[in-house]
């Protein structure tokens, strides 16, 4: 007897609420995988505006990209896009210091020593050069310049118009099957029995019943701390940069392939160059300078006309204690802030949504998923956390009550035993699921003025004109290609 055909069970049903880049990523990413299965609905008003200041990336953008069928020429044409070979540190060892940490690999390691031992090994003699002078992306940068070609020779990301960009995902989400909906959320419902969300009322009095909600609201939180009351854990006596300063300026000069990050005596300012605009905030400690004396202070720093009054943002350094509470999933703000130093809010977001995609809730009980999801979460969020501190710890200036705290700062255990680590014996390395690649570690505490006391003696089984040899070798291949890519702006222009 042939049985009966089973009947398919229903879509499971996501709400959205905001839009912004954490809403439409959310939105797009969902239904680029797993339209068939679910229905996605993005709540979001045009009368609460975003933050849209998240304008600078790193390299996982272009694996998220070709994850949900992103088409990389549309993009850049849509947002006014740079490229990005990674960010100049100015000032934050020492205030006339300067060093980069680029993306991509710096020289070439082995299976038993990675490179930053190798080229211990050359200064013990006297011919290492600058650990930068083995980067390409570093050396590209340098000269301005940049091209894309079939091999992928450079490790790039993008300086994007963050507005322009939650448009361009939305040009992509809605013929794709997401429902957009218009209007302000007025109440979050809950179930009696367990207090999971079962719907939003908007203005109008729309009822929106979802199985699964995404809290894109900001720093609201609208969903996962003001209705689940979920806590946040509170980092600011690491980080205690609690506002920024934002404004976008008009070009003066060309596009550089690289964000700058200049420290000043209360906390740090950046520069992000687009195709017809740069963008520009100033991060800073209340504790430590006025509203007034920062804003004053990113004006007068900026090269070109601000093309609006400075945005003034406030914020706490920190996460929730769960980003998936219940049937509530948070991303972006509304699930903590680590402040943007090393560009990593809309990684954050990104990673977070890849990882509900590989861990939908499709059954009726997601207590084990969302345990594995928070826990894989606060461990991506810490070690974040923990090279952002990293800048600020290793540090030589001492001239304002801010650097001095810093300077003495009680760090985490996880942050000192890597230093430690690396201090005692040039090691450095990157755990699983973790975001920063050996590379960045051993750049950023070269560069704030770690020289460890010893390193692996793997290379001195090398006879020294041989490892010299090598070297030279390295930097002849480097300025080869270098010299072989044009302008970035040449390129801009003809490719955008």
């Amino acid at each position: 007897m042939t049985p009966a055909p089973q009947t398919p069970p229903p879509r499971k049903r996501v709400v959205i609420a905001g839009g912004g880049t954490a809403g439409w990523v959310a939105a797009t990413a969902l239904i680029r995988q797993l339209a068939g299965l679910i229905d996605v609905t993005l709540v979001e008003s045009d009368d609460i505006g975003t933050v849209g200041v998240g304008e600078s990336t790193i390299p996982t953008i272009r694996t998220f990209h070709h994850f949900i069928g992103v088409d990389e020429d549309a993009f850049i044409r849509a947002t006014n896009a740079t490229f990005k070979l990674g960010i100049a540190f100015e000032g934050w060892d020492r205030t006339d210091a300067r060093y980069f940490h680029a993306f991509g690999s710096v020289g070439r390691s082995t299976f038993v020593a990675d490179f930053q031992h190798f080229w211990m090994e050359a200064r013990r003699h006297g011919f290492a050069g600058d650990y930068g002078d083995y980067s390409l992306e570093l050396q590209a940068a340098a000269q301005h310049r940049f091209a894309l070609d079939r091999d992928e020779t450079l490790a790039y990301a993008y300086h994007l118009d963050a507005t322009a960009y939650a448009r361009f995902l939305r040009s992509i989400a809605e013929p794709a099957g997401v429902r957009r909906v218009e209007g302000r959320i007025t109440q979050v419902q809950q179930a009696a029995d367990d207090g999971r969300i079962t719907a939003l009322v908007l203005e109008s009095g729309e009822r929106i019943e979802g199985d699964l909600f995404i809290d894109c609201t900001g720093f609201r939180a609208l969903l996962i701390e003001q209705t689940l009351k979920t806590g946040f854990d509170d980092w600011s006596h690491w980080l205690p940069t609690d506002r920024a300063f934002a404004v976008q300026s008009t070009a003066t000069e060309a596009p550089v392939p690289f964000t700058r990050a200049v420290a000043h005596g209360e906390g740090w300012r950046w520069k992000i160059p687009l195709q017809h605009r740069v963008g520009n905030g100033l991060v800073y400690s209340s504790a430590h300078l006025s509203d007034d004396e920062a804003r004053a202070r990113l004006l007068a720093g900026i090269d070109g006309e601000p093309l609006f009054e400075p945005r003034l943002l406030r914020f706490t350094t920190g996460m929730r204690r769960q980003v998936w509470n219940g049937n509530c999933l948070s991303l972006g703000l509304a699930s903590g802030f680590v402040e943007p130093l090393e560009s990593t809010s809309i990684h954050l977001v990104m990673v977070a949504v890849t990882w509900l995609i590989q861990h939908f809730p499709f059954g009726d009980d997601s207590a084990a998923l969302a345990e594995r999801f928070n826990a894989r979460s606060r461990r991506e969020w810490e070690q974040v956390r923990d090279f952002i501190i990293l800048h600020y710890h290793l540090t030589h200036r001492d001239e304002t009550p801010f650097w001095q705290s810093r300077r003495t700062l009680d760090i985490p255990d996880s942050l000192a035993t890597r230093i430690a680590l690396f201090r005692e014996s040039a090691m450095a390395y990157q755990d699983q699921d973790e975001l920063f690649r050996t590379d960045s570690w051993v750049e950023v505490m070269l560069g704030q003025g770690i020289l460890p006391n010893a390193h692996h003696r793997l290379p001195s089984t090398m006879p020294a004109a041989q490892l010299q040899t090598a070297l030279t070798d390295l930097k002849r291949g480097i300025a080869a290609k270098v010299g072989g890519l044009p302008k970035h702006a040449d390129f801009l222009r003809r490719y955008a």
